[in-house]
């Protein structure tokens, strides 16, 4: 465990772990630096992945600089490896701590996933055992995330392809007791809960209302590849590569109707295509925000 002293834990809110407005936001590619620079779109906020500014100088942080002067900002971690069996790396986390107080964001989110064995790093983010060992092992990783950062994080829920035999819960009852003993926040991935219900079989809104889900402080929306499995079987892949998909809008439609306006990125990583298409995603999330209703 770090040795800094223990932040006090007050129950997850989305007051209490996001400052993110609540509008829809996009993710900030190189691609598109000057473009929103020089035309200033209405935009809630921008998230970028941390690891891309972990370095000292250079334009990305010149350009990061520049737009974090006219945006908010999230930072999305994709390297911290929460769910690994190995400590976390100190060093990585020191300069996520350093990247925090330069920019100041509004949230800072990472993924229930590892990306690591002993000295190697994959670039992948894969499946944990849902057991109390586990359990134990990632609410420690967050303990010492927040400790060292001073502030909540918001957890991610994953995108997945297997299940472990040896699992004791299932998925939302494990990201339910992780919030309930860190104090941390959910980042709610609308399209990992449709790729992972459509895998494994499950029902997404009952995973949905089976979540904690006062804790929402940001929601993810993007899009999937689609592909069959050995028996045929329908199989999606979270590739971020693509629009996102109907069923994942009547999801997230269905989601604002339970815990109300919340900040909402729409995520391109990969055939990023122009800003243009990318803000029509945005302005189309904002148009469900604005018609959605705050809960009593």
């Amino acid at each position: 465990m770090n040795s800094a002293v223990q932040l006090p834990r007050h129950p997850a809110t989305q007051a209490t772990v996001s400052s993110l407005p609540r509008r829809a936001g996009l993710g900030l590619k190189t691609e598109h630096f000057r473009e929103v620079l020089s035309q200033q779109p209405d935009i809630g906020f921008f998230e970028v992945h941390a690891e891309n500014y972990m370095v000292a100088g250079g334009p990305f942080h010149h350009y990061l600089g520049l737009i974090r002067e006219q945006y908010p900002l999230s930072l999305h971690g994709v390297g911290l490896s929460i769910g690994a069996e190995a400590p976390l790396d100190p060093a990585h986390l020191a300069r996520l701590a350093a990247l925090i107080e330069r920019y100041q964001p509004q949230a800072f989110s990472e993924h229930l996933a590892w990306s690591s064995h002993g000295p190697v790093f994959l670039n992948d983010l894969l499946p944990l055992a849902y057991d109390r060992p586990t359990l134990d092992r990632v609410c420690e990783h967050i303990d010492q995330v927040q400790n060292a950062l001073r502030r909540p994080m918001l957890l991610e829920n994953p995108a997945t392809y297997l299940e472990f035999r040896q699992s004791s819960m299932d998925e939302a009852e494990f990201i339910r007791e992780a919030i309930r003993r860190t104090g941390c926040g959910l980042l709610l991935d609308v399209n990992n809960v449709y790729v992972s219900s459509v895998n494994h079989r499950r029902d997404p809104l009952a995973y949905i209302d089976a979540l904690p889900l006062h804790a929402v402080g940001e929601i993810h929306l993007a899009g999937f590849a689609e592909d069959s499995d050995s028996l045929g079987d329908r199989l999606l892949i979270d590739d971020h590569g693509a629009p996102v998909d109907s069923a994942v809008w009547a999801l997230y439609l269905r989601l604002l109707e339970r815990i109300g306006p919340t900040a909402t990125l729409i995520e391109r990583d990969n055939r990023v295509p122009a800003f243009s298409v990318l803000h029509a995603e945005a302005r189309q999330a904002d148009q469900l925000l604005h018609g959605a209703r705050r809960p009593a």
